[in-house]
């Protein structure tokens, strides 16, 4: 071979080098161009979500600026949640509504990296009484789970338009009785409403379409009230005809008031006609009738059928 030969041999292979790697670079750049619902379309486990999405008419939306957070069921969690009832054997049997609601509950506003979740309520684009964004609960305290119940199964999958999380189950928007299921702050107060001894159906009337707000205390508001009478040991010991008033009075019916919307002084009816006052002297604070300021510790955490105000005291009229 001779000088000339070996010159362009060597140009050859320098080309075919520049060419591979100007190939490689534009793969990258592709990927990084993708917007939510490309990077969904691209990706095999997703199909069933971008029919859905499809379905739903959300593509234009999730296609836009967002930034957006989507946390994205796989294939396999849209397959049980078909299976969860009798009448849907494939996506097109879910009426469009139900559909669009469940798909909005899985898209949080910004960008929200793995790294960044916290235990908390977070708003999303699922819309509740007012248009207000039902709360997605996340949880961190033993690795990372949604609602309650859906665990990530990819994470910190960028897009222009934000970011997505694979998880391994199509969550439904809660009403305000399975947040307090949901959270075992409350576990109390849940085992309170479905006492046997009620005559009341609490549990119906708070899955009910409502809108309602309610003031809910936490475990250790509970023990407080139990702690405050020798003779309470437990929720058994609480006379059922006062139990049913006590939580009566931690709800109003036909209103989703969040705390933006509380007014100084103003007075509300409860669900057995008993009153509450609010104060905002120092922050969000409901009076009680025998003299109580309970200081509202997590406003508007938001359901499907009313919002959810965490207090630490149990009211008493």
């Amino acid at each position: 071979m001779n000088f000339t030969s070996i010159k362009l041999y060597h140009l050859a292979i320098l080309f075919l080098a520049l060419a591979t790697f100007s190939a490689c670079g534009d793969d990258e750049d592709d990927n990084q161009d993708l917007s939510i619902v490309a990077t969904a379309q691209a990706d095999n486990e997703l199909s069933s979500l971008v029919a859905a999405l499809t379905q739903a008419n959300l593509v234009t939306t999730l296609s836009g600026d967002g930034p957006f957070t989507v946390l994205a069921p796989t294939n396999d969690a849209f397959q049980d949640l078909l299976d969860t009832n009798d009448d849907w054997d494939a996506l097109s049997d879910i009426p469009n509504d139900v559909l669009t609601d469940v798909l909005t509950f899985h898209v949080l506003s910004g960008r929200v990296a793995a790294a960044d979740l916290t235990n908390d309520y977070v708003p999303t684009l699922s819309a509740g009484p007012n248009g207000e964004g039902v709360v997605l609960q996340v949880n961190t305290d033993s690795g990372v789970t949604f609602n309650n119940t859906a665990t990530p199964t990819a994470t910190d999958i960028d897009a222009t338009n934000g970011i997505v999380h694979k998880i391994d189950e199509v969550m439904l928007p809660p009403n305000v009785v399975q947040l307090a299921l949901d959270n075992p702050i409350f576990s109390t107060l849940v085992a309170a409403l479905t006492d046997s001894r009620h005559t009341t159906d609490f549990v119906g009337t708070l899955s009910g379409n409502g809108p309602f707000t309610i003031f809910a205390p936490t475990n250790d508001a509970f023990q407080a009230l139990l702690d405050s009478n020798d003779d309470w040991d437990s929720l058994a010991d609480i006379d059922i005809e006062t139990l049913a008033s006590v939580l009566s009075y931690h709800v109003i019916a036909g209103a989703n008031v969040q705390a933006d919307q509380l007014v100084d002084g103003q007075s509300i009816t409860t669900l057995n006609d008993g009153t509450l006052t609010i104060d905002l002297e120092g922050g969000a604070n409901v009076q009680t009738t025998s003299g109580q300021t309970v200081p509202v510790a997590r406003a508007d955490v938001q359901g499907t059928n009313g919002v959810i105000h965490v207090i630490g005291s149990v009211l008493a009229e």
